[in-house]
């Protein structure tokens, strides 16, 4: 059993590639839940439907949010009538929301997914890191911020200051998964804001620290591969770094994988302890995806 820690971009890049090499039934995905949140009536949960979205080869690949394809109908018109959309939301993917919002009257949020998953056809088990809403702010330079106005309606240009979010307990058969997983990987998503909200949950490190954990970083150089991870980051006191990540998860770290820019690193961020492997970490083309996949998985 393989369990993987996500957030909404680089790590469902990568499960483009473990997906072409393991059973999905063999396969657990613990997805983020920090930024959900209600949007024009509905229960918005980016980072899990695109999990949803990636394991059906529905996502948009290129926006790495919503679905290929869609139409934005409704989201043109709720401008045009005076109450524009901070998201932008299609047609398709409007209609996964509202279905587990509807769900969600009398179902939690991971029966709710579990329920969209199975109709999907995915048979991995999709877990949500938690049935309870968090609450998350930015602290910036021009004041504390909610996280979708900071992405969106600031696009992340605002200095970081700190970062904040409330404790959440984990849902059912969280740790569990983690406990009987022969690995689990932590994709390349955001450290603070898609990564820290699951290892917060209670018994998560605990957990890690009893099975094999392979992490692949976010960070080339001094610079996210994509997104504001780097800010966030540096508000925390962590270097911007390959070497500032693995310190991060060092506690429960056996194998981390960088970037062939970074092999200056290697042997630095071996005295933390943990095993480095050193590749190619862009994940341009399926091809890409697949040979970082199956170097992860080689120690299976």
């Amino acid at each position: 059993m393989i369990t993987v820690l996500s957030g909404g971009t680089g790590t469902p890049k990568l499960l483009q590639g473990i997906k072409e090499l393991v059973d999905e039934e063999d396969l657990n995905i613990i997805v983020n839940t920090l930024e959900n949140d209600y949007f024009s009536g509905v229960y918005v949960s980016a980072d899990i439907d695109t999990v949803l979205y990636t394991m059906t080869d529905m996502i948009n690949d290129e926006l790495w949010y919503g679905v290929k394809g869609d139409t934005f109908v409704t989201n043109e018109r709720l401008a045009e009538i005076g109450s524009p959309e901070l998201l932008r939301i299609g047609a398709i993917d409007r209609a996964t929301k509202i279905q587990k919002t509807l769900l969600m009257e009398n179902h939690t949020l991971s029966e709710a997914v579990k329920i969209q998953a199975e109709n999907m056809g995915i048979k991995a088990n999709v877990l949500p890191m938690s049935n309870e809403n968090s609450d998350i702010k930015i602290v910036t330079d021009i004041g504390e911020l909610e996280f979708h106005d900071f992405l969106i309606k600031h696009q992340s240009e605002p200095e970081v200051l700190d970062v904040v979010f409330s404790e959440v307990a984990p849902a059912p058969g969280i740790i569990d998964a983690i406990k009987n997983s022969d690995m689990v990987i932590i994709g390349p998503s955001n450290p603070i804001t898609s990564i820290l909200p699951i290892l917060s949950l209670e018994g998560v490190k605990d957990a890690l620290k009893e099975t094999y954990v392979v992490a692949v970083s976010p960070i080339i150089g001094n610079d996210s591969v994509s997104g504001p991870a780097s800010k966030f980051m540096k508000s925390l006191g962590i270097p911007v770094s390959s070497f500032g990540v693995a310190s991060f998860y060092s506690e429960f770290l056996d194998e981390f994988v960088i970037d062939d820019k970074d092999m200056e690193l290697k042997e630095e961020i071996e005295k933390i302890g943990c095993e480095v492997k050193v590749t190619n970490t862009i994940m341009k083309n399926l091809d890409d995806k697949k040979h970082l996949s199956e170097l992860i998985l080689n120690n299976i």
